[in-house]
């Protein structure tokens, strides 16, 4: 994702776009964008309406209790939002 010849993409197109392994595991929509203030970039997203799998793994959780997925994460962003599931294992 830190190709700087990539098309940037609106902040508020991510949100309510469905989460996906990269083996195709469901994990919901992307809720909130967490990022720094100073850079602004992303660290972190919510997962809203999450799927039974990202309930039954070991993803991290923040103060609300809500799933957190780190930016990094992130492989692709098209009609879906795809992840590196290792990376946040």
């Amino acid at each position: 994702m830190a190709d700087s010849k990539q098309e940037k993409i609106l902040s508020r197109k991510l949100l309510g776009k469905v989460v996906v392994s990269k083996g195709g595991k469901r994990f919901g929509e992307v809720g909130d964008l967490i990022f720094d203030t100073k850079s602004g970039e992303i660290i972190d997203f919510t997962i809203q309406n999450p799927t039974k799998y990202v309930q039954d793994v070991s993803v991290e959780r923040d103060s609300n209790g809500d799933y957190l997925v780190p930016f990094h994460s992130v492989i692709a962003i098209g009609d879906f939002v795809v992840i590196a599931e290792e990376d946040i294992l």
